[in-house]
């Protein structure tokens, strides 16, 4: 353990919660720090499910020292049973005098509850220092803890002019290294990837989260593959990477070997989207992030499943009357009816863009 820490410490517990993104689904990644006479004595973020909490990683790094230090953590420490005990009891026991907590829990039936244990055991709490960064670290928790679904983002890139390909269906690259990358970290983020058919058909995608050596990484995403009529091909590259892959069909009794086959019929003959996105709620499945193609986030937009944006946008002109759009689907009438994103940030990725919004979450 370091003797300073040259962070501040919420900032410091915020470090460490990032590192439990995409580890810790279905629970939230936390992070938490004890801090004793100015100096970090403890930290930790929390690990798999049924494996401890943040707080409680924290305080075992401390041991000793946490008798009568500050702890501070990313989230509102727990306060019932689940898959491991209280947190709230463990910081009493452990002797911590103070409690700083970046955002209360989004889970409205305790939501609250940890802050008001804490207080009625002495012990001063604290809360909202750095919420925003926090808020955004567990939205896709706080999204299906409140509803039962999955945060759904929908992620595309699109030349200058607004095209996806050339005229020919050539896509590769219209993004630069540094998009591309950060696509793999909001993969290997995510619980589930989720593509329509024709973006199998067409790029034969492998859709794994890679690192920055091009390796797969240990943990991978579920892949959601939107199928009506089961035209995957058997040696789609997918299915033979590492993890596992779901089917979503509109037509019963069909196998696919190497994939999970769920049957999900609409009116329409197709896929049913809200009931697949509620399947994979049900599963808990926190996070999906949608790749493509036009047709299938067209739908999604249409019926209004979309909680979340990434658009990158390069700085080239593709051109042409049949080249394809991100964004199919019916559309909007009118322009007043057109979804317009909120709480938009800006990122640069070398000379791309990244527009990154809300669709009123």
């Amino acid at each position: 353990m370091k003797s300073a820490d040259p962070a501040p410490p919420m900032q410091h517990a915020l470090e460490m919660a990032r590192r439990a993104v995409g580890t810790s689904s279905p629970n939230p990644p936390v992070g938490a720090v004890v801090v004793r006479d100015c100096e970090v004595v403890g930290e930790g973020w929390t690990q798999p499910p049924g494996q401890a909490h943040a707080e409680v990683v924290a305080l075992q790094n401390a041991g000793d020292r946490a008798r009568g230090a500050i702890l501070y953590v990313t989230l509102e420490p727990h306060s019932y049973h689940g898959r491991t005990p209280p947190c709230t009891q463990q910081i009493i026991d452990a002797g911590i005098v103070e409690v700083h907590a970046a955002i209360l829990d989004p889970n409205p039936l305790v939501s609250g509850r940890g802050v008001v244990i804490l207080r009625e055991a002495g012990i001063p709490t604290h809360v909202g220092e750095r919420e925003d960064e926090a808020r955004e670290l567990i939205e896709p928790h706080a999204k299906h803890i409140t509803t039962g679904l999955p945060l759904v983002t929908v992620k595309f890139a699109a030349s200058l002019d607004g095209k996806i390909s050339t005229r020919t269906g050539d896509s590769k690259w219209i993004t630069g290294e540094e998009s591309r990358a950060y696509v793999h970290q909001l993969r290997a983020a995510s619980d589930a990837i989720m593509v329509g058919i024709g973006t199998v058909l067409a790029d034969d995608p492998q859709l794994t989260a890679r690192n920055h050596e091009g390796s797969a990484l240990p943990r991978q995403p579920l892949r959601v593959i939107v199928d009506s009529r089961g035209r995957i091909p058997h040696d789609a590259r997918l299915l033979s990477e590492p993890g596992d892959t779901l089917v979503a069909v509109a037509e019963s009794g069909l196998q696919i070997r190497g994939a999970e086959v769920v049957y999900i019929l609409d009116s329409d003959g197709k896929v049913n989207l809200p009931a697949l996105i509620q399947e994979l709620g049900r599963r808990e499945i926190t996070s999906v992030f949608v790749e493509g193609g036009g047709t299938l986030i067209g739908s999604l937009f249409d019926l209004h499943l979309v909680d979340k944006v990434v658009a990158f946008v390069a700085p080239v002109i593709i051109g042409g009357r049949s080249a394809l759009s991100p964004v199919g689907g019916l559309g909007s009438e009118r322009m007043a009816d057109a979804l317009r994103l909120n709480r938009v940030k800006l990122r640069e990725f070398g000379d791309d863009v990244a527009i990154i919004g809300y669709c009123g979450l």
